[in-house]
Order: structure tokens, then C-alpha cells, then sequence
């Protein structure tokens, strides 16, 4: 079967079968793009944090987490693309994968890159007309978020607790943040530990996911933070860089109007 050489957003060159028929996914968001672009029928392989859409892990093999990836079990299920994401997967599972089957990984710091990440997909899976219409809908989406103007206001984005972490600069959820006008009340890059004694945010997002933040933690935090706002926040639409992002929008305008009750 004929190959072709394809870049990915890590610049690695990755050799894939022209036509494509058994994929792994390695990233939940890169899993429901996959879906979106009509190859439900292709997943052979999909970590148990593939959520969405509802119903596909009953349908598709689960090969671990995102972090943890059962190589022999990607190796049983002979895909012929893995792809993954240079964030959420372990460097040594990557590396392992790479020398046993074409692994294409995404890179991914702000919205143009995610674009990027889709439009590369589809060209791979022979989806690109079905990948562009999603870009299309994406940006006409975000161009409605366009001209916010800078609220001036801190954000503390904490996505752990004992310890708490939080999201700093030179992440994708640092780019959506700055992109809703806000400035992130973290200087240290990635996703640091934080000693809250020395912050004094003007808002507190609890993320949704990879902690499961609830209620009961904005009345812990509001107690100690008694001048902040503290907001439950959906991290699906800050973190997920496929698909979900075409209803990102309408959620981030509710969540500003939220805030500014």
C-alpha cells in the first residue's frame, strides 16, 4: 500500500499509509475531533479519559490513560496511525510507540495551532474537506469574541488541589484566558505549584477537569479569598482543542456575563 511522509507539529517526519483504517487515539479532544470528522467507524483504540462523545468507550478498546498507555495492547490492536499529543502522553510511551506504529503528534499553545492540528488530521485521514468546514465554523465562532476589550483582571486558573496547580503562561488555557481579555495572575510557565498565601487574584476559576472542582470548594476558597470571585469553570472548553472548540464561544460569553453579576 503506498505511503506518504507527513510533519507533524513537533516537526518529526511520520510515514503513514495513504489511506488509513485503524486508529489510536491517545488525547480525549483529538479522539471526539476524530469522531467529528466522520471516522467513528476507524477508532480501534481510545484512553479511558475519551469521554466524548457518550458511548464511544463501550464501542472501542480502551488502551489506558493518557499517561499511561498499555503498549502491548496498542501493539495487539495493529493500527496503522497513533496519534498523540506532546503534553498530555508520556514521552517514554511516545517513544516506544513511534518505533512499532506511525505516531503523528500535535503541539499545541494557542487557537492557530489547534486549527493547524485539525486542518493536518484531515489531510492524513482523507477528511480534509469535512476538517475545514469545522476550522470554518471554529474561527466564525471566535470572531465573535473579537474587539473584548482587556478587563484588567487577574485570573487564578487552578486545575489541582493538595497541592493546588495552577495554569501559567505558555499553555493553551493561558492563550484562551488572555484571548476572554483576562490576565493570568501566574507568571511561572506550565502548571506550577502554588503557595495561595502569596496571590490575590481578582478571580478564581476552578476547572472541571483534571480535578473534579465542585461547589463545596468555592465556599473553601471564597473563605479564604473573601475579596475574589471564585467561578466554577467548564475545562473542556478552556483545554479541549478540537472540536468541543466550536461551542467554546458561546460558553466563554455566558461565563462573562456570569461574572460581571
Amino acid at each position: 500500500m503506498d505511503k506518504k511522509n507527513y510533519t507533524d507539529q513537533m516537526q518529526r517526519t511520520v510515514e503513514i499509509q495513504s489511506t488509513v483504517s485503524r486508529i489510536v487515539s491517545l488525547v480525549p479532544s483529538q479522539t471526539e475531533l476524530l469522531v467529528d470528522l466522520g471516522l467513528r467507524d476507524k477508532l480501534v483504540g481510545i484512553t479511558k479519559f475519551c469521554v466524548h462523545p457518550v458511548g464511544l468507550k463501550k464501542e472501542v478498546q480502551l488502551i489506558g490513560g493518557t499517561k499511561n498507555v498499555k503498549i502491548d495492547l496498542v501493539r495487539s490492536l495493529n493500527p496503522d496511525l497513533v496519534i498523540g499529543n506532546k503534553e498530555e502522553n508520556n514521552q517514554a510511551d511516545i517513544e516506544e510507540l513511534e518505533v512499532i506504529h506511525p505516531t503523528w503528534m500535535s503541539d499545541i499553545f494557542n487557537l492557530e495551532d489547534a486549527l493547524d492540528m485539525i486542518r493536518k488530521i484531515g489531510e492524513i485521514t482523507e477528511t480534509a474537506k469535512r476538517a475545514e468546514e469545522i476550522v470554518s465554523e471554529i474561527k466564525t465562532n471566535f470572531s465573535q469574541l473579537e474587539g473584548l476589550k482587556k478587563t484588567g483582571k487577574t485570573v487564578l486558573y487552578l486545575i489541582w488541589k493538595n497541592p493546588y496547580i495552577a495554569v501559567g503562561p505558555n499553555t493553551f488555557i493561558d492563550s484562551m484566558l488572555h484571548t476572554l481579555g483576562f490576565e493570568n495572575a501566574m507568571t511561572k510557565e506550565r502548571y506550577p505549584e502554588v503557595n495561595l498565601q502569596q496571590l490575590n487574584p481578582d478571580l478564581i476559576f476552578l476547572s472541571s477537569e483534571p480535578f473534579p472542582f465542585k461547589e463545596k470548594h468555592i465556599e473553601e476558597l471564597q473563605n479564604q479569598f473573601p475579596a475574589s470571585q471564585v467561578v466554577l469553570v467548564d475545562g473542556e472548553y478552556f483545554s479541549w482543542y478540537g472540536s468541543r472548540l466550536i461551542g467554546a464561544p458561546a460558553y466563554f460569553t455566558e461565563l462573562l456575563h456570569q461574572i460581571k453579576t
